[in-house]
């Protein structure tokens, strides 16, 4: 699938995702290239409809400014007790609700905003539906102050972790801190994965969400748009 195919399939998940949001709702975006083209269409039935949400929180300053530029006001999270529905993007999506997120380094907010709203979700193309969590690296935000000793830990743990790089230097997340990889092929046990991350120091959050997602928007090359609930 070449990236032209792929944007029009984003596309598509983007605009069936904004068709489902209803007037009044208290709302989360996330970030990624097919939510950009949700926020587009959201701000497409604003000026047709005049569209008007209660609240809004956003996982990205790019998604911020996007969302602002077609005239919504977006809220900080702290400001809002609970979100009606968070709609995001996800790296992997698996038959059992699972996914891999944190592709473009802003897992934690990410993460943040879905476990305060009251429904999650995600919208992909079909590249990124998959049997079991595979096929995509899981990132790991890490504090820099015992970031090498970590890494060493994943390491000796066999989870091939490899830092996260752009120009040259590490990158650099929303909060200061540093990104590892673990190039895994397969994750077989990912609540045991994730259990293990959860409790080792130095870990700030990780890029599995597990039993957050509730729906799911998939575009099928076919043409089909799929929506799959749990």
């Amino acid at each position: 699938m070449d990236k032209e195919e792929q944007d029009k399939l984003k596309q598509k998940a983007g605009i069936k995702a904004a068709s489902l949001v209803k007037p009044g709702m208290k709302l989360g975006i996330g970030t990624g290239s097919t939510v950009a083209f949700l926020i587009d269409a959201l701000g497409k039935r604003k000026q047709e409809e005049g569209l008007e949400l209660a609240a809004i929180a956003t996982t990205s300053s790019r998604s911020k400014k996007q969302m602002e530029s077609w005239g919504f006001k977006v809220n900080q999270l702290a400001e809002i007790d609970q979100l009606d529905l968070t709609i995001d993007g996800a790296d992997r999506f698996a038959t059992n609700f699972d996914g891999i997120k944190g592709g473009g380094g802003a897992l934690t907010l990410e993460k943040n905003v879905a476990v305060n709203s009251k429904k999650v979700m995600w919208i992909v193309d079909e590249s990124k539906v998959v049997d079991h969590l595979s096929g995509f690296a899981l990132p790991v935000e890490v504090l820099p102050i015992s970031c090498e000793q970590t890494f060493r830990r994943f390491e000796a743990e066999g989870l091939k972790p490899k830092w996260r790089m752009t120009a040259g230097k590490r990158f650099v997340t929303h909060y200061a801190n540093y990104i590892i990889d673990l190039d895994l092929d397969r994750i077989p046990v990912p609540h045991g994965l994730a259990d293990y991350l959860d409790h080792t120091v130095g870990v700030v959050e990780h890029g599995l969400f597990l039993d957050m997602c509730d729906e799911v928007i998939i575009a099928h090359r076919n043409g089909e748009i799929e929506d799959r609930k749990k």
